[in-house]
């Protein structure tokens, strides 16, 4: 059957952001130091994202979904081994899954995309350009990000927060989709795709749990905003970042 227009240019957008992602990790391959120095900033922002969302953390009903955004979407994770996996399958997912079903999950690339580019500018700026030659604090991370001046990409990441989110809750609640991921555990995990079917898995749980995203979703990504604002407007650390990092 040949591809529709849509499916054809989603597909092309999918294969852009799988090379988007890997070119970003192949970049830190064999350069110890600065994997060092994108690990440092990747705690330091998992850390903030922690006390900014500090009451999901501790919310029976979100405690599941904030751990996942802090972990898998925007934490510090290794993702190589889940991109590798959707990189291997994603032939097969262009041939077969629906076009809603693609651009949700090139929208959840493109945001990995958009944080990795936005990493990038951070580590230059803070180590390179401003040179610190210790832990990163607040007044310092402010200064690298208002020096980065990339306003439009920051828009970006918090735009694609939302949707993925978005797009996840309505895909969790799909009975016949949430069996298949189920039933897909243990051939995934043969078949050496276990770090992405996990991802998959605990992304789904943790959106079953909530039984309805709205208001996290809108929490997440209003106080996301409410903090470039605050740091592009040079406003007190104490209005957005933990007390230990000032």
């Amino acid at each position: 059957m040949k591809a529709s227009r849509n499916e054809s240019q989603v597909g092309r957008r999918l294969e852009r952001l799988l090379r988007r992602c890997r070119d970003g990790r192949l970049a830190l391959v064999g350069n110890d130091e600065l994997q060092r120095r994108f690990g440092q900033l990747a705690r330091w922002q998992s850390a903030r994202l922690a006390w900014t969302h500090r009451d999901f953390l501790d919310s029976e009903r979100y405690n599941q979904a904030a751990r996942f955004f802090l972990a898998d979407l925007y934490g510090d994770r290794d993702y190589s081994a889940r991109d590798e996996g959707l990189a291997r399958v994603s032939g097969i997912m262009i041939r077969v899954m629906p076009t809603p079903a693609l651009e949700s999950i090139a929208d959840g690339l493109e945001m990995h995309a958009v944080t990795q580019d936005l990493d990038k500018s951070m580590v230059g700026m803070l180590f390179d350009e401003m040179g610190i030659d210790g832990p990163i604090d607040a007044d310092t991370y402010g200064e690298a990000y208002r020096r980065c001046d990339n306003q439009d990409g920051r828009i970006r990441q918090i735009v694609l927060v939302g949707k993925v989110g978005r797009d996840l809750d309505t895909i969790v609640h799909k009975s016949s989709i949430y069996h298949l991921v189920r039933m897909t555990h243990y051939p995934a995990h043969l078949a050496g795709f276990g770090d992405l079917q996990d991802f998959i898995e605990r992304g789904f749980e943790a959106f079953r749990q909530m039984k309805g995203a709205d208001e996290f979703l809108t929490a997440v990504t209003s106080r996301e905003r409410a903090v470039h604002e605050a740091i592009l407007a040079a406003a007190p650390t104490t209005q957005w970042a933990p007390p230990e990092s000032d």
